[in-house]
């Protein structure tokens, strides 16, 4: 059988350092699988690679059996990129963002309550998103995710600024968009508790 994304002999050099190589692995719906390194082993490189936000230096990456580099447009309808950094309009209310979100990609139909409520947003709604914590803008970051009808989860330092409580509300919604047959990929620090049934790969 096809996986839905695979990886093979992937290899990126930073200057005269080689970050990794070799890497590979393949993933089918319902597959996790959590890249755990210190700061600097290219965790994020590494996933900036696979959502084709930077080339390797060597290897392939496939999604269905197509070369990712050969029809970008199609990988890219296909993922959600949840990054280290929001990429949120500061000055924008958080129903503003979510709304220029749901402008750009195919999105559920969720009402507003079963969307902000599980994220305890349901109250900040009207507030520009430069007043909220980091902790809240990175639950906005979630909803924005939430939002989205693709089957590919990119995950960079998804628990970053995020209580024990947020740490347990990533692992189910990861869980259940893995229930649904989803696919993620995810990069966190070792020790992270990530706790769902997932592969993992270490970068030293």
């Amino acid at each position: 059988m096809t996986a839905l994304l695979s990886v093979s002999e992937l290899a990126v050099l930073r200057g005269e350092r080689l970050l990794f190589h070799g890497i590979e692995f393949a993933l089918n719906a319902g597959d996790c699988l959590l890249i755990e390194g210190a700061n600097g082993s290219g965790k994020t490189s590494l996933l900036r690679v696979v959502a084709g936000l930077m080339p390797p230096d060597s290897g392939e990456i496939r999604w269905r059996g197509n070369e990712t580099r050969l029809e970008p447009q199609v990988f890219r309808a296909a993922l959600a990129w949840h990054g280290h950094k929001s990429g949120l309009k500061q000055d924008l209310t958080l129903i503003e963002n979510l709304r220029c979100e749901a402008a750009l990609r195919p999105t559920r139909s969720l009402a507003p309550d079963d969307l902000l409520g599980p994220l305890a947003l349901s109250a900040l709604t009207e507030l520009p998103l430069r007043v909220l914590s980091a902790g809240q803008q990175r639950r906005v970051a979630l909803a924005r995710l939430l939002m989205t009808d693709v089957p590919l989860w990119l995950l960079d330092e998804p628990f970053t600024n995020l209580d024990r409580a947020g740490h347990a509300l990533v692992n189910d919604l990861v869980g259940r968009h893995l229930a649904q047959g989803g696919v993620c990929v995810m990069a966190a620090h070792r020790g992270v508790s990530a706790d769902l049934p997932t592969a993992r790969l270490s970068l030293s």
